[in-house]
């Protein structure tokens, strides 16, 4: 592991970083889900693909990269900016980036050379009912000061965080990313999880709608559908990079 300094916004954000097949000329970047790390992308791609540089990225908050501040999507997708910039990526132009769930949608603002959506983030989905009565109930309790109260309707990963980073997640959980899918041109290869509960297939064919330089395969599995797919996946990449 490695790691590098970022600034943004008068503070500072230790990136930490793997990178695998570095002598190779192509470079793909991949960028983990909400509450995820950069392990869990190596443990599905780190075999594959060998004829690309891998960077396996700890996005702001998570694994072992640090964050003291509240952000957005777009700030995450500016430090990423900016930390390529220290690798030596003038732009994202030149790029491959992969972004699973959340990390979707900064390798969407990253607007790289081509784009690998992996059940990604970014259409807003009706939520269950129960979901629903718990968001209007915490509401009606903030009004009146009780905030506290509230902490009991997290889910438990959610009351892990720390308040900067739960209030980033209130930042980022349902935004509508659909001019964002619409307007990038490059070339994006969509791959889902056909009995995904966390991104449904149906956002992935809607997101496959809206970019139109667009490719998409399903598979039997869940939100985390690559890894036990990523063998074809990276064949499938191959094929339509290389």
């Amino acid at each position: 592991m490695a790691l590098k300094q970022v600034t943004y916004a008068h503070h500072s954000f230790d990136i930490a970083y793997d990178l695998v097949n570095p002598a190779a000329s192509k470079t793909i970047v991949f960028l983990h889900g909400w509450g995820s790390n950069k392990e869990i992308m190596k443990q599905g791609f780190a075999n594959t693909l060998s004829e690309f540089k891998h960077i396996y990225v700890d996005m702001p908050g998570f694994g072992k990269s640090s964050n003291e501040m509240v952000l957005t999507t777009q700030e995450y997708a500016t430090i990423m900016q900016l930390f390529l910039q220290q690798l030596g990526y003038e732009t994202c132009s030149e790029l491959t980036i992969a972004g699973h769930s959340f990390g979707g949608k900064v390798a969407t603002l990253l607007e790289p050379k081509n784009l690998i959506l992996l059940s990604t983030a970014g259409i807003i989905e009706p939520k269950p009912f129960k979901v629903r009565v718990k968001i209007k109930l915490a509401k009606f309790l903030n009004l009146f000061g009780l905030g506290k109260i509230t902490k009991a309707f997290r889910s438990s990963d959610v009351n892990q965080m720390s308040q900067n980073m739960y209030e980033t997640f209130k930042n980022v959980v349902d935004e509508d990313f659909t001019a964002i899918f619409q307007a990038y041109r490059g070339k994006t290869f969509i791959f889902w999880g056909e009995t995904d509960t966390a991104t449904s297939l149906q956002s992935g064919e809607k997101i496959h709608s809206l970019i139109k330089n667009s490719e998409m395969v399903s598979y039997n599995g869940d939100h985390y559908f690559f890894l036990k797919y990523n063998n074809d996946i990276a064949k499938r990449l191959e094929n339509g990079i290389l």
